[in-house]
């Protein structure tokens, strides 16, 4: 009777990595590979139909189409906005955020047709493996998890001759740079980012700059998230940041180099282009400084950095997150309004804000003007209280001759 091959369920996004290891699964090790993609919203319906014919050519037994785009704006985007989140300053976690729910969706889709083990591509020099790993082993931990190009310790050249000696043909000069697209933007890695002094060159990044000139784009919030777009409602917030991603992406908005710390402990560096991310947290953020009390948003600024910096580093199934996340919502039950943007090539600037609950528009005074709810006194009397701490230490240092 003939042995029945072991069933492995691999992530899988028809680059480099994952076509090497779909061909090396079946190939050497002799598992019946079944592939899986699970689309945060960066493929179009061509995109994923060549994935799928490429799975194929590579012997897959079978391949599968997860869309989580929805549960990933639901679950985890809302949220980034929310809480402003940029990694550095900088970087919108666009791939650092959807690798999580694709973890999930992909170890969930394993269960489901009794997988042996499940494979992915990250290499051992990143955060990536970390976050399925992670992932896998929380929500399945009876599932084996093989990941060749890390356990091997393989460079992106040895893979190509891999694959071009079991005569896979693709286009190689391509898969230079490892390229991750989803929703809430792309990630460009390889070549110019493992060096300290080089950047990427415009013919790197998907999204050319085919606008000129200057463009007023107006992002309408209700309650934190966007509604509508230069006066356009969207029912679907996917939708929405789709327009503000077509409006910016033409001006080349939203390209940078991040550089940070990564889960392992070794600096990491990878281009990017977010155009709606970074509009929408620009955008969102001065909204808040209207309509948020100071502390509401001093303490907004903490909790979305660590919000961001636990979901970068692989953390979204600990408990604390679901505490941070009701904190995060609560905090934008006025963050509504319409804030307007110019946008030019490769750049913007915050104009300014409509909104019933701009703390501006009040019958208190008009900063630097008038004073209305009080009186020259009333100041006088205030700013005497006020010095009384500072007084009494510097009365007590020049006392002990300080």
């Amino acid at each position: 009777m003939k042995e029945s091959k072991k069933k492995v369920v691999l992530a899988f996004s028809g680059g480099l990595d994952t076509s090497f290891a779909a061909k090396y699964l079946s190939e050497d090790l002799g598992y019946e590979v079944h592939t899986a993609i699970a689309n945060t919203g960066g493929f179009t319906p061509g995109d994923l139909e060549r994935i799928e014919q490429r799975a194929y050519a590579l012997g897959a037994a079978s391949h599968a189409s997860l869309d989580i785009t929805e549960d990933y704006y639901n679950r985890s985007i809302r949220y980034m906005i929310a809480g402003n989140v940029l990694r550095n300053g900088t970087y919108p976690i666009s791939v650092s955020s959807e690798r999580i729910f694709q973890a999930i969706a992909i170890i969930e889709y394993a269960k489901k047709i009794g997988a042996d083990a499940v494979a992915h591509g990250s290499t051992g020099a990143g955060n990536d493996q970390v976050r399925f790993d992670l992932t896998f082993q929380i929500l399945a931990p009876e599932i084996e998890i093989i990941t060749p190009t890390r356990d091997m310790t393989l460079t992106r050249e040895y893979e190509i001759d891999y694959l071009k000696k079991h005569g896979v043909d693709a286009d190689y000069k391509k898969m230079e740079y490892s390229i991750n697209k989803g929703l809430w933007g792309t990630s460009i890695g390889g070549k110019e980012t493992l060096h300290s002094e080089q950047t990427l060159p415009d013919s790197a990044y998907p999204s050319q700059v085919t606008a000129s000139g200057e463009e007023t784009l107006r992002i309408t919030f209700h309650k934190g998230e966007v509604t509508a777009v230069n006066g356009k409602t969207y029912e679907n917030r996917i939708d929405a940041i789709r327009a503000v991603e077509e409006a910016g992406a033409k001006f080349g908005i939203g390209r940078d180099m991040h550089i940070g710390d990564t889960i392992i402990g070794i600096k990491g560096r990878v281009g990017f282009e977010a155009a709606a991310p970074v509009l929408i947290i620009a955008a969102h953020k001065m909204l808040e400084k209207h309509t948020l009390t100071k502390w509401q948003q001093y303490w907004k600024d903490q909790i979305g950095t660590w919000y961001g910096m636990f979901l970068h580093e692989s953390q979204y199934l600990e408990p604390v997150m679901r505490d941070m996340e009701k904190f995060l919502e609560s905090s934008q039950e006025n963050v509504s309004g319409t804030v307007e943007i110019t946008l030019r090539p490769l750049g913007y600037t915050l104009v300014g804000v409509d909104s019933p609950f701009d703390l501006m528009k009040t019958d208190f005074g008009e900063y630097g003007e008038v004073n209305k709810a009080w009186s020259a006194d009333d100041v006088k009397g205030f700013t005497k209280i006020l010095g009384n701490q500072m007084k009494i230490f510097h009365n007590v240092q020049k006392r002990n001759g300080k």
